[in-house]
């Protein structure tokens, strides 16, 4: 008969874990802290920074990453980058998108309209994957809310590209970044200076790129942000104001109870 032995399979799960999990075989380095300004209680987009890191998106990572949460009416949605009316059309338009099929049954392209959902680079996962060498670029419009650290994170990945130590030796493809889990990314370093002009004239460094990007997609993670946030100041205040008048009440009830006794 064969004994169940609890202490060694436990023994053998730690091993396991040890050894495995990047994050205890590779240098881990603390984030980089922002003081993003959508952060505090009733913080807000900055709408300039929405609207360049819209651009940067669109001009740099939009060629390998969907964003397939999102329309191209968010854009002039109140809370976002909040570009007019006419702007987002013409943000549409500069797209192809296919539809149909038609009175023939078949498949058509057409303009895109504001309605239309942000236009993906790859027909499928499979064809994304193939063509960044079989590692799938992922959807960025949660992308922030879905990796711990979710703001910070995303700016000190796109800021942790960096030569690898000496002795350490990466396969073709793979890259060095000293924030990623395991400190190793597939994925090129997607920003350098002047790589992208802002339409309003703001110095494209690649730490402006990198906050403005990383402001973009922390909204298109949370577009109801901002509205939250003064739901939640109200509700604040209701809640003071409240127990204030509770007190009050209280204070005076016992106070003629003082008074009878």
């Amino acid at each position: 008969m064969i004994r169940f032995n609890f202490k060694r399979l436990i023994l053998a799960i730690f091993v396991t874990f040890i050894f495995t999990n990047p994050s205890y075989s590779a240098e881990t380095n603390e984030l980089i802290k922002v003081n993003w300004s959508f952060k505090q209680l009733t913080g807000k987009f900055d709408r300039a920074s929405l609207q360049r890191g819209f651009q940067v998106y669109k001009e740099v990572c939009a060629s390998c990453h969907s964003m397939q949460y999102l329309s191209y009416r968010n854009l002039g949605e109140s809370g976002g980058p909040e570009f007019s009316a006419d702007e987002v059309k013409a943000i549409a338009a500069s797209v192809e998108i296919e539809d149909g099929p038609d009175s023939q049954g078949e498949m058509f392209t057409r303009q895109g309209k504001p309605s239309d959902k942000f236009k993906s680079p790859y027909p499928n996962v499979e064809a994304s994957t193939v063509a960044n060498g079989g590692a799938y670029p992922p959807d960025m419009s949660v992308l922030v809310k879905a990796r711990p650290g979710g703001a910070d994170y995303m700016y000190s990945v796109l800021m942790g590209y960096e030569e690898p130590p000496a002795g350490m030796k990466l396969d073709d493809g793979v890259y060095y970044n000293k924030y990623m889990i395991g400190n190793k990314i597939k994925m090129a370093s997607p920003l350098s200076e002047g790589i992208v002009e802002y339409s309003d004239g703001t110095e494209a460094t690649t730490d402006q790129m990198a906050k403005d990007v990383t402001t973009f997609l922390a909204w298109a993670a949370e577009p109801e942000l901002e509205e939250r946030h003064r739901v939640g100041f109200k509700v604040i205040i209701y809640l003071l104001l409240l127990t204030i008048l509770v007190y009050l009440s209280m204070k005076k009830i016992w106070s003629r109870i003082d008074s009878e006794i």
